[in-house]
């Protein structure tokens, strides 16, 4: 299965801060193009797009500076693209990124909503600096948590000529017990025709004890059940699939879970929706 991984992160100690990371052992360190590179050697990955880290508020911008650098580069591992960072909850600055981000390589933006207040995304503002990205012609990535599908739900619905693709499969910080609260939210979302769902992340983020006697399993199933071959779009996640089984045993799963959809539906999956939701080049 030929793949393009849509959510590549690095970590670059020596040019960027990730206070996030300090009590999180398993990403320790540096995590390089030549570390990623290795590790899908021989795997099918044939590019990437580079996925904001969530870096330290002071450097977000000097983030997808230096990242833009890296497009078209990587040789036989491209990287196509990057998905940058965005403040829309303020218009102080918002119009000139927006401006320079084309400049940049950028080809989508995102805000994480899980570590942050749930009415943040509810506000004008916000909502009005989206449909700005949409209106760039480049979509929007969500990532939320499990408890927060309806609140990505109310902003996917004020913003209907925006595109969005719900990361990780909306399985972050998924608790005990949770995977019939998180399958009834993505019914809902699945309604949604201009929501895509990235597939991606969720071996690092879904408990065994979720509900399901083999839960990752589970969401794989519902995901191709709600939204079907045409709007899943895969990814790695990496370093922080190292959380679950790491990279090669997430790209072990994905051939897993998609055994049993047909070439054409593996290949829209695996790269075919990428190149076209993201506007990639080649």
């Amino acid at each position: 299965m030929q793949l393009i991984d849509t959510h590549q992160h690095l970590i670059l100690r020596d040019k960027l801060g990730y206070g996030w990371t300090d009590d999180i052992p398993e990403l320790a360190g540096d995590f390089t193009r030549a570390d990623y590179a290795a590790l899908v050697d021989g795997r099918g990955v044939t590019a990437t797009v580079f996925m904001e880290t969530g870096v330290d508020e002071a450097d977000y911008k000097a983030e997808a500076r230096l990242v833009s650098g890296m497009i078209g580069q990587g040789g036989d591992l491209p990287m196509l693209g990057q998905i940058a960072a965005c403040r829309p909850e303020t218009d102080d600055g918002f119009d000139a990124w927006l401006e320079e981000c084309g400049d940049l390589g950028v080809v989508g933006f995102r805000r994480l909503m899980q570590t942050m207040p749930d009415a943040m995304s509810q506000s004008e503002t916000y909502r009005a600096n989206i449909r700005k990205i949409g209106a760039a012609g480049l979509p929007v990535d969500l990532c939320c948590a499990a408890r927060q599908l309806d609140i990505a739900g109310d902003l996917v619905r004020a913003c209907p000529d925006v595109a969005f693709i719900l990361d990780h499969c909306g399985s972050n910080n998924m608790q005990a017990g949770e995977f019939d609260a998180w399958r009834a939210g993505m019914a809902r979302l699945a309604e949604l025709p201009n929501l895509h769902v990235k597939f991606s992340g969720f071996s690092a983020y879904v408990p065994g004890d979720a509900g399901p006697d083999d839960p990752l399993r589970a969401v794989a199933d519902t995901v191709i059940g709600l939204f079907g071959p045409t709007r899943l779009i895969w990814g790695g996640d990496w370093p922080v699939v190292d959380l679950g089984p790491g990279l090669r045993g997430w790209l072990d799963l994905t051939q897993q879970f998609l055994a049993d959809l047909s070439g054409d539906e593996q290949a829209q999956i695996g790269h075919a929706n990428a190149r076209r939701f993201y506007n990639l080049p080649g």
